[in-house]
């Protein structure tokens, strides 16, 4: 007659190593995407057009300054669904795995998205969003409106550019 021990111990350990993931695998898409390249999570079909690094926002003689740094990004976001749906709160992730959220208050940023924002069915838009972060290379975390539980999301990698699309240097 066999022990049960090995069996049961092999077991559970099966079961705690799948129920130590932080997100089920079919809910988080592990590509990262590159700059131009679209990204869908849900319904929403993010692309992330390009990235500006700034030290100041709004008037010259009374500007608004960050932290760190300002880091605008450039998107469209269109919504490929039949229903309206929110836009969440986006977020970039450095190297280390550090975490910046999206500015609240972007007041002074042209082309501003907002912060709370919905999209009809099959309209797009386009904007910017603006985070205040140490500079260099980032991902851009970007996700569904469903509940935490069932929300896909997807990166963006956006490496370090230190010359806006103009050709100057935004620091």
């Amino acid at each position: 007659m066999r022990k049960p021990g090995w069996a049961s111990l092999a077991l559970a350990l099966c079961g705690f190593l799948g129920g130590c993931a932080s997100e089920p695998a079919a809910r988080h898409n592990a590509k990262v995407y590159r700059m131009g390249e679209p990204v869908q999570t849900g319904p929403l079909v993010y692309t992330v057009l390009d990235t500006e690094w700034l030290d100041q926002l709004g008037d010259p003689a009374s500007p608004r300054l960050p932290q760190n740094h300002f880091l605008s990004v450039r998107i469209s976001v269109t919504n490929a669904g039949s229903t309206t749906s929110g836009i969440p709160p986006m977020t970039i992730i450095d190297s280390h795995g550090t975490a910046y959220p999206e500015l609240e208050d972007a007041k002074g940023l042209p082309e501003w998205l907002g912060y709370i924002r919905t999209v009809k069915e099959a309209e797009t838009l386009h904007g910017r969003v603006l985070f205040d972060a140490p500079t260099g290379p980032y991902r851009l975390k970007v996700a569904d409106d469903a509940d935490r539980e069932n929300q896909t999301s997807a990166t963006v990698d956006m490496p370090l550019q230190l010359t806006n699309p103009q050709g100057s240097t935004g620091l």
